[in-house]
């Protein structure tokens, strides 16, 4: 899987990732100038962004994952296409994966019924879940500015 950040060059610049989306298969993906966009408000704010695209479940749960293990402060999750396959494969270990998880995290989606299921007892569910249907890109600009706000409110304190 490649990670990019989200820059001009497309270089991979790993332990600097403030900011990760985790993106599912879209039918529609946000355009370059979304994304462009987004790192743009990141940067302004003295973050970076690291977009990871994933072409199935198990690539997603790995990412979500790894998210631990680097320096990301902040996730936005994107399950694309994916959402159905997540919420009829419970044994693929996405609710898990999220569960333990402890960096926070806001789901985005750009249709309604794709936002997970969290089970009784779940211990770390999103801070939001952004829904603008049919506009995947708002949905990011959304959740970016919900994550943004967090991290100022975090660093303040």
């Amino acid at each position: 899987m490649e990670h990019l950040p989200i820059q001009s060059g497309w270089q991979n610049v790993y332990n600097t990732m403030s900011i990760r989306i985790i993106q599912g298969p879209h039918a529609q993906s946000p355009d370059t100038e979304v994304l462009r966009h987004l790192q743009q408000r990141a940067n302004a704010a003295g973050r970076t962004l690291e977009l990871c695209p994933c072409g199935c479940l198990p690539e997603l749960i790995d990412q979500i994952r790894a998210t631990e293990a680097d320096s990301t402060e902040f996730m936005l999750l994107d399950l694309g296409d994916l959402a159905y396959q997540a919420k009829i494969h419970p044994e693929a270990g996405l609710d898990g994966a999220l569960d333990e998880l402890s960096t926070p995290y806001v789901e985005v989606h750009e249709e309604s019924g794709a936002e997970l299921d969290h089970p009784a007892g779940f211990h770390h569910a999103p801070i939001a879940t952004v829904i603008i249907h049919g506009d995947i890109g708002s949905s990011y600009h959304i959740g970016l500015g919900i994550a943004l706000r967090q991290l100022s409110l975090q660093q303040a304190a």
